[in-house]
Order: C-alpha cells, then structure tokens, then sequence
C-alpha cells in the first residue's frame, strides 16, 4: 500500500505537469505518457536490462552448478526456476529483472562467479529471488521511469511559462509561482519517491533473501567483497548502465558530488551491519 501511494504520487506530479505546460489538452497528454511508461516498464524492462550488460542466456549443460543453486532456493521458496543469463564483465554485480515471477531472469556477471566462494554466491542469488518474490523489479522501474517522466514535463512547463505567452493578468502571479514550484520541486520529490521505493526494497530483499539462503553471514561477506570489487573495476557511466544501475545488488557506477546523495542503493556498510546484527540475533537464538 505505501508503494502505491508513492508511485499515485509521482504519477500526480506527472499529471499536474502536463496540465501547466498545456491545460486540459496537456493533462490528457501528460495521461497518455503515464500509461505508456507504464506498459513500457511492464512488457520491455527485462530486455533493457539484459542489453545493457550484454548478458546471454546459459543451459543448465553450461552451468550445472549454477542451475543447482538456483533451483534449490527456487524450490524452497517455492518459485518457478527463473532463466539464467551470464554478463561477460569483470565487475562482481549480479541483478534480477522481469515483471513477474514467471517472467523473471537472473543474471550474474563473469567476475561475481569469479570472486564468490558458492557460500557466498548462494546468498547472493537468494537475494535476488527475494527481489524476484517481492516484484521489486516492476516497482522500481514504474519509479524510475515516472519520474523522468516527472523531469521532462517540468522543464516543458518552463519552457511553455517563458515562451508560450502571458497568461491572465489575474493569474498571472500563481501560474508562474505555480510553475516554479513545479519545476523545482517535483523532479526533487520524484527522485525522493524513486530513492525511498528503491532504497527501501534493498534493505528487504537482504533480509528476505538471508532468511531465504538460511546464513546473513554469507550475505553480508558477498556485499563486503562485491563492493570492494565494483569500487575497484567501475563501469563507464554510460545512460544505458546508469539507467539500469538500481536493478544491481552494487551500484556498477561511481557516483560523484550531487549524484551520491540521490543514489538507489542504501549505503553498503548499512546493509552489512543489518545482516550481521541478523547473524548475531540468530546465533543468540
């Protein structure tokens, strides 16, 4: 329910949006986008994902032992067995992606397999089933993309406010404050919306896929090692990676200056302490 209050929000803002660059004519514009984002993220966000890190599908003859822990947790947490891709990229990321459970795919690069000890990669791909059982893929991406959509239309309303003509003396006043306040603080709010749905969805999916997996330790080493990884081999900061960057388990790309305080992750020393409080806690018990 909080979820959908956050994205009703965004999609609001999208529709308030419209209707300051074009009146009525825009709102129903600005209705149309909205519900083509939408189907966009629905049908075609898997495959944006998977281009993006150059990912090919791999048989169970190719990766039997991958395909064994994968249908071992799949099982126990009584999913269907997602299809598995490979990224040939140096970096330890791994990510999850689809728009259900039956349509899901997880995808590991060449250098988590390489780093992970199968302790540890279980528990990375436990994490990503919790993502999968959750739909915190559709979410995220539904935030993702409102929100530039959210961005564009603002910068539209500035646009039509300087150049489209005087409105009514009368109005004049409250359209261009009305304007400014949009312009300024709906790209904000949005951003904040997709930052809280995501960030938050993280911190449970450690959880979920701990108790998934049955060992927060190995979790919580995975992050300690994933992340010294991804710091020391980043990926270039193209669009494509930077816009599919909130489906990974680390950030892939550095962030700099303004960018590191809007980030999708939640800081990596955050969710490992979680998990070693998680360790301990069932230890105690």
């Amino acid at each position: 329910m909080r979820t959908a209050l956050l994205l009703g929000s965004v999609a609001g803002l999208a529709l308030a949006a419209g209707a300051v660059v074009g009146g009525r004519g825009g709102l129903l514009v600005a209705l149309v986008v909205v519900l083509g984002i939408d189907g966009w993220a629905w049908y075609g966000s898997d495959r944006l994902a998977l281009r993006a890190m150059r990912a090919f599908p791999v048989t169970e003859t190719q990766a039997p032992g991958l395909y064994a822990v994968v249908r071992e947790l799949a099982t126990q947490a009584r999913q269907p067995m997602p299809r598995l891709y490979v990224s040939p990229t140096d970096q330890p990321n791994a990510f999850a992606t689809g728009r259900s459970p039956r349509r899901a795919a997880l995808c590991c690069t060449q250098g988590v397999l390489e780093l992970l000890d199968r302790r540890e990669l279980r528990a990375v791909l436990a994490h990503e089933l919790a993502h999968v059982r959750n739909r915190d893929v559709l979410v995220s991406c539904l935030a993702g993309a409102l929100a530039g959509v959210v961005t564009a239309l603002a910068s539209l309303a500035t646009f039509a406010t300087l150049f489209g003509g005087r409105p009514d003396e009368d109005r004049e006043g409250a359209g261009v404050l009305g304007t400014l306040l949009l312009v300024v603080l709906g790209p904000l709010a949005a951003g904040m919306v997709h930052l809280a749905v995501s960030r938050g969805r993280e911190y449970e999916a450690d959880a979920d896929g701990a108790r998934l997996c049955g060992d927060p330790q190995a979790l919580a080493s995975a992050l300690r090692r994933i992340s010294a990884g991804a710091a020391a081999r980043p990926l270039p900061p193209e669009d494509r990676l930077v816009a599919q960057g909130h489906l990974m388990i680390a950030p892939p790309v550095r962030a700099t200056g303004l960018a590191a305080l809007f980030a999708t992750h939640p800081p990596m020393a955050e969710r490992i302490a979680r998990l070693e409080r998680m360790a301990d806690e069932a230890g105690r018990g």
